[in-house]
């Protein structure tokens, strides 16, 4: 909350050191709609050798060497995303900082691969050292999606208002700044990734403006945004994850001017 706080008093202050403003050059916006986060391809690796469990036809004991491959495909439901932002009209262009927020929910994992062996049909005993078998496989373990992806943004976005004379004005923007990304996958009950990360976010956006008053207007528009692959560690085994992050957001908001 503190980056947001500063995030936000910096937007205050340039926007007060800029001389010579007409009225309603600056405005403030809101925005929310649903976030579509594409399925993530979890690639990773073993850090340190890693000793199997009892599996259905993996032995209890077998050794998979530190830097073995290990992953799996997440499939993610429909969440939410809203969006905060305060900025400058230079009239042909306009430049914000915004704070955002995203979360969806995992639907199910599935795909477990070690070491290019399938593990889907194995007991899931295999993926605790020295467990003996626990009577359900990996894909059954895996395929109950509990857990989340949620990424907080802090942006700078730029827009570029299409002017067509009416109240109606289409737009289309980029940005970049920083994601602080949060990975919970928790399938079943089972802790296998908790763990955060910051990275680099992108998004680029369309869509089109209805002046509803001179200093109010209507948005309805369509976002992608992304992060680079969100790096997290295991917590069930030693292993170390890329966790890709990219979602398609269809929102509305309001903008006022003043």
């Amino acid at each position: 909350m503190q980056l947001i706080k500063t995030a936000t008093l910096c937007a205050s202050l340039a926007a007060l050191s800029m001389g010579g403003a007409q009225a309603q050059d600056y405005y403030v916006s809101a925005s929310g709609g649903v976030s579509l986060l594409n399925n993530s391809d979890n690639e990773g690796a073993f850090v340190g050798a890693f000793t199997t469990g009892e599996g259905t036809t993996v032995p209890a004991g077998a050794v998979l060497p530190d830097g073995t491959d290990v992953g799996w495909e997440t499939e993610f439901d429909t969440g939410y995303a809203f969006a905060g932002a305060i900025g400058k009209d230079f009239g042909w262009l306009r430049g914000e900082v915004e704070v955002a927020y995203q979360s969806n929910g995992v639907d199910a994992h599935s795909g477990v691969s070690a070491g290019g062996i399938a593990l889907d049909g194995e007991d899931a005993g295999v993926l605790i050292t020295g467990s003996p078998n626990i009577g359900v496989s990996v894909g059954d373990l895996v395929a109950d999606g509990r857990g989340d992806v949620s990424t907080l943004f802090v942006m700078a976005n730029v827009f570029y208002d299409i002017d067509t004379g009416g109240r109606l004005t289409p737009y289309i923007g980029g940005g970049a700044g920083v994601g602080f990304a949060d990975v919970d996958y928790s399938p079943s009950g089972v802790a296998i990734i908790q763990d955060d990360a910051s990275v680099f976010a992108y998004q680029a956006m369309a869509g089109v403006a209805y002046a509803v008053s001179p200093s109010l207007d209507l948005t309805v528009g369509y976002r992608y945004r992304a992060t680079s692959d969100v790096e997290v560690d295991a917590d069930l085994f030693s292993a170390r994850f890329d966790i890709e992050n990219k979602t398609s957001i269809i929102e509305a908001g309001l903008r006022f001017s003043f």
